[in-house]
């Protein structure tokens, strides 16, 4: 698994897994537990990790993302 990108923005990340899903690319979000028990001030983000296989397709997903 690679890391697709790195946030504390929890909302952008759930919307971002869910269209990777849409475009069939599995992703997995790391550190979200971590980023909870240390109380949400953003020293700790979450990640989010995509298959080496799928890492073109989730670059151009999130390059969508960042450019609306």
């Amino acid at each position: 698994m690679i890391e697709l990108t790195r946030t504390n923005d929890a909302v952008f990340l759930s919307w971002l897994t869910m269209r990777l899903e849409e475009e069939d690319v599995d992703a997995v979000v790391l550190d979200t537990y971590t980023a909870i028990a240390e109380g949400s001030i953003g020293a700790i983000q979450r990640r989010g990790m995509v298959a080496d296989d799928d890492l073109a397709r989730a670059r151009f997903v999130l390059q969508e993302a960042t450019n609306l």
